[in-house]
């Protein structure tokens, strides 16, 4: 793995957990963690259960007895990393969004396509697709229940930064993260609902803001964000806070899309809702172990009834707790974990490909080209 802050913690978590709940077809050896800083890396290794670390990912790569590599940094740094372990054949899992722009992106893919006429596998860190309640609502789908797809709301709410001295992380520089709310957790909600319409998105009509234009450089780190100094030195927030946009899928569904930090009150609300034909589904994060659901054949006044996705044949929650006892956000890593080795032991492509993050980046890069020219319709 390369990188044990949030994302290395959450990923770390899944591979120890992974084969201790479910029977994989192989067995995962956490072999060796790499950051910069030698004794935080160790620090890391010995906290989250890795054999080994290295300063630097090119050990990794080198390295005979690692068959993976987990790519957990900023997305400046995704495209070296993952197109070199790919060269060197290693299967990749890489943390969402796949890069900063759609030309890293592209080179990424194309890697990943020659690596797997070689039996070398990559997969993109989309884990919100490993929540039992959003996988039903895709099966759900796909057996037909809502007919065609008429609208889709996808909203993804954090209040994190709401606070206007909050300081100045990596996830506000352009440079390393690409963009902000909308990279961030808007690639979260747009991968979903295209995984779960089964449409691509064709276009968008977009608008981007900034709302706090500088921050404390330094301060108190606290989760994602913390508390600035308010009288010491600031730095310029190179990145959107909110990213809005209306859009059309294939196939003609329209889309109504929202992803901001600063929805005071809103922690963690990464909402979908699907309207079709025939159904209706509404899922929200923030209460994930349950999926409401309305289908016009029933009582017509009787609104949307509410499925708690913990029966044992629902995705993924028979190997876990008895019928009711809920799931958390870690989860969905695990269960990542899961699917991917089968994957590989299977020889066959997981999921979600390059293929289908690059589609997601073109979405990303369509949204920001609309909202720099006055919001004009801008096809993917």
């Amino acid at each position: 793995m390369v990188g044990y802050a949030f994302m290395g913690a959450a990923h770390s978590h899944a591979w120890r957990t992974a084969p201790r709940f479910f029977d994989l077809p192989l067995a995962p050896r956490m072999t060796a963690i790499a950051g910069r800083d030698a004794e935080r890396v160790a620090a890391a290794a010995d906290k989250y259960g890795w054999e080994s670390s290295e300063t630097d990912w090119r050990r990794l790569v080198e390295r005979d007895d690692i068959d993976l590599i987990d790519v957990c940094v900023p997305g400046n740094l995704h495209a070296e990393i993952t197109i070199a372990a790919l060269e060197a054949g290693k299967h990749v899992l890489c943390e969402k969004p796949l890069a900063n722009s759609v030309e890293e992106a592209e080179r990424m893919t194309a890697a990943a396509a020659a690596a797997r006429e070689r039996g070398v596998f990559a997969m993109c860190g989309f884990s919100y697709r490993r929540t039992p309640a959003l996988s039903l609502a895709k099966r759900l789908v796909d057996s037909g229940a809502l007919g065609p797809i008429r609208h889709v709301r996808a909203q993804y709410l954090q209040d994190w930064l709401t606070d206007e001295n909050a300081p100045l992380t990596w996830r506000l520089d352009k440079s390393k993260s690409g963009s902000g709310s909308l990279g961030d957790i808007g690639a979260h909600v747009i991968d979903a609902a295209q995984w779960i319409s089964g449409t691509n998105l064709t276009g968008v009509s977009a608008l981007l803001e900034t709302f706090v234009k500088e921050r404390p450089v330094g301060g108190d780190f606290v989760g994602l964000g913390g508390h600035g100094g308010t009288d010491g030195p600031k730095g310029p927030v190179t990145v959107d806070d909110v990213a809005a946009f209306t859009a059309r899928f294939e196939g003609g569904a329209v889309g109504v899309f929202e992803a901001t930090r600063f929805a005071l009150g809103r922690k963690n609300a990464m909402r979908l809702e699907l309207n079709g034909t025939k159904a209706s589904l509404a899922f929200d994060f923030e209460d994930m172990n349950a999926l409401s659901f309305y289908d016009r054949a029933d009582e017509p006044n009787a609104g949307f009834r509410r499925i708690q996705a913990t029966e044992p044949e629902h995705p993924y929650t028979g190997n876990w707790w008895p019928v009711g006892h809920g799931l958390g956000y870690e989860h969905g890593f695990t269960h990542q974990v899961v699917d991917l080795v089968g994957s590989i032991a299977a020889g066959e492509q997981p999921e979600p490909s390059f293929e289908d993050a690059l589609q997601v980046q073109r979405v990303l890069a369509a949204v920001e080209a609309s909202a720099a020219d006055e919001s004009r319709w801008t096809a993917v």
